[in-house]
């Protein structure tokens, strides 16, 4: 059975991207490797600019079907699946969850067949902040000399896209996807937030390392990619929880999992 690795469902999200030129040879790369969606999160570049044209080169419809928007939440809005690059692994989420791009990147192919996925490029000057970070699934680090270690925004998309080809041409006519329906980023994050209410009134979570803390399980939970029908079980723990703490006795209500995750929030 050959599963289909369809690349489209891999959108690639700009966090802060500063320069025309960028941007328009990041829209050629996604032509080259098939992939169509482009999301700029507060763009300091004019991604319609002359200049970007010009770079983009016969993938200009990218550049004008390219969706501006407030929030790294809001660019992974529908994905189930998170990789971002960066140069820095100092701290405790970079330094656990960082890899390679051919380490990383069979991971989310394999997750096409199912779900929709991103991969996240942060700004040219500094790169992604520790929440944006935060907020994917694994951290790609393209390793250099110790020279230089950041690259030029197109050089690392560029890197990473054929990566991606290259790790689907590998699963290509194998039985290897996930056809598990994945929740989405916002049904996992309104399962965080809940977890992390009930983990609070229970304090678990409190003082310095709170934030951490909470870090580690989101990144235990995500790494395992949860199902729909999996994150209704969480949110049902935490809805326990909370009673238990408020009323000290346990809420004898079963788990609708044939409903939406967010109705037992």
């Amino acid at each position: 059975m050959t599963v289909p690795y369809d690349v489209r469902r891999c959108r690639v999200v700009l966090v802060q991207p500063y320069y025309e030129g960028n941007v328009g040879s990041v829209a050629r790369l996604m032509r080259n490797f098939g992939l169509e969606e482009l999301v700029c999160v507060r763009p300091i570049a004019d991604i319609l600019s002359p200049e970007a044209r010009r770079l983009s080169t016969h993938a200009w419809p990218i550049l004008e079907k390219a969706r501006i928007v407030d929030s790294i939440d809001e660019a992974l809005e529908g994905v189930a699946y998170a990789l971002c690059t960066s140069a820095k692994v100092a701290g405790l989420y970079r330094e656990q969850h960082y890899g390679r791009p051919d380490e990383l990147l069979p991971k989310l192919v394999q997750v096409l067949p199912s779900a929709s996925t991103a991969l996240v490029f942060g700004p040219e000057p500094h790169g992604l902040s520790n929440e944006e970070v935060a907020r994917c699934h694994g951290v790609i680090r393209i390793l250099t000399e110790n020279l230089e270690s950041a690259l030029n925004l197109s050089h690392a998309v560029g890197i990473c896209l054929y990566e991606l080809h290259m790790s689907k041409l590998r699963l290509q006519g194998t039985a290897q996807g996930s056809t598990r329906k994945i929740a989405t980023f916002q049904e996992q994050e309104r399962m965080f937030q809940h977890l992390q209410e009930s983990l609070e009134a229970l304090h678990f979570l409190f003082g310095q390392r709170s934030d951490s803390l909470m870090n580690a399980f989101r990144q235990l939970i995500i790494r395992a990619h949860p199902t729909h029908a999996e994150v209704k079980i969480l949110h049902g723990l935490a809805r326990q929880i909370l009673w238990q703490v408020q009323h000290g006795t346990p809420l004898e209500q079963p788990i609708d999992l044939d409903s939406p995750p967010e109705e037992n929030s």
